[in-house]
């Protein structure tokens, strides 16, 4: 059994990663870390456990007793935790937060002492520095339709973030033929779980319901990360991908729409192809011939794609779960990825379709 760890256990993403878990065929909880929950039952933040587990929140980091630990903190949290908790090398890491994904930012990194360099980072891999024997911490992007090798031999992870998924999996197909060369227009809307546990004016029902609203309108945190995958792709991708987040009267999914120019020459049985050919051998995301919507998908890894195209532009519709295949689900694929297990393991789930 693959001993787990995990570190901010009381938010969304942990509630559902312990629910995977719990179930999961070939993986054992050690210990999930809440120093404001420390010795209270899961079940008293995660209701939907009741009856499952009689599990407690410890304030105690037993890093030795696990093979695998998994970070569900705030983002800047991972990277702070690391400084001041070093982590036995033999332990994998997978982080759920936004500290390394993007090469262009890396965070720096303790050890368990001495110093040395960082090494070079390849397409797909982040190296912040880090001090130490071990040398320079490698951080793999952990979306397994791009760098699903990496990932099987990787000991830390950089978990994809929530709308980076869903828009790169509309986009990444395109990319590895060289088809984009003009800006890209992004429209995505997304559950209020998106904006984390912690009660704020714009998730309280009153204001949320029946409502809709943009925000972080062509600066969302997660437009580096996209812009870095198309160009592992199609180096040299310099164009602008213009996204618009929208918060949704929902509480969970991502439903996105991208518009990409393209060569009205090009017929778009021949763009099905290419989509379909990319995803032939995904676990979890699928092309499919009809329109989409947001309960084909909830609870559920599932990533569902769409694309039609109208003169010389192509409408890319994706649709994903934010909590799990934006989140949680993606940390345990990209776990079972790790530890060369069934990819499907733990995550056949029933979609909420009624």
């Amino acid at each position: 059994m693959i001993k787990v760890g995990i570190i901010g256990g009381a938010g969304y993403t942990a509630g559902e990663l312990i629910r995977l878990l719990l179930h999961h065929p070939e993986a054992d909880i050690a210990f999930v870390h809440s120093t404001s929950n420390a010795k209270n039952p899961l079940t008293d933040v995660h209701e939907g456990l009741l009856g499952e587990t009689d599990m407690k929140f410890t304030d105690r980091l037993p890093l030795k007793s696990v093979d695998v630990l998994f970070f569900c903190m705030g983002h800047g949290k991972s990277a702070e935790f690391l400084e001041e908790h070093p982590v036995p090398q033999n332990v994998r890491i997978i982080d759920l937060a936004q500290d390394f994904r993007v090469k262009a930012h890396p965070q720096p990194l303790p050890s368990e002492g001495g110093k040395d360099s960082p090494s070079s980072a390849s397409s797909s891999t982040v190296t912040p520095p880090r001090g130490g024997a071990g040398g320079g911490l490698s951080w793999i992007y952990g979306l397994p339709e791009l760098n699903r090798k990496e990932i099987q031999n990787a000991q830390h992870v950089a978990n994809p973030g929530c709308f980076a998924t869903a828009i790169q999996l509309g986009l990444l197909p395109l990319a590895a033929n060289w088809l984009l060369h003009d800006d890209i227009m992004v429209n995505a809307i997304t559950g209020s779980t998106g904006a984390g546990v912690k009660p704020a004016a714009t998730t309280h029902f009153s204001w949320r319901s029946g409502n809709m609203s943009i925000y972080k309108a062509f600066r969302h945190q997660h437009v580096p990360e996209i812009r870095q995958s198309l160009a592992q792709l199609q180096p040299g991708f310099n164009a602008s991908v213009d996204f618009i987040p929208y918060r949704g009267d929902f509480a969970r999914g991502i439903f996105c729409t991208e518009v990409v120019r393209i060569d009205p020459e090009v017929p778009e049985e021949d763009i099905v192809k290419l989509y379909k050919q990319f995803y032939e051998t995904a676990a979890f995301t699928h092309y499919v011939d009809r329109d989409l919507d947001l309960k084909q998908v909830v609870n559920t890894n599932k990533a569902l794609v769409h694309v039609e195209k109208h003169d010389s532009k192509l409408l890319i519709t994706s649709v994903i779960d934010n909590l799990l295949k934006g989140a949680s689900g993606q940390a345990v694929q990209n776990m079972n990825l790790m530890f060369g297990i069934d990819e499907h393991a733990g995550l056949d789930l029933k979609p909420s379709a009624f």
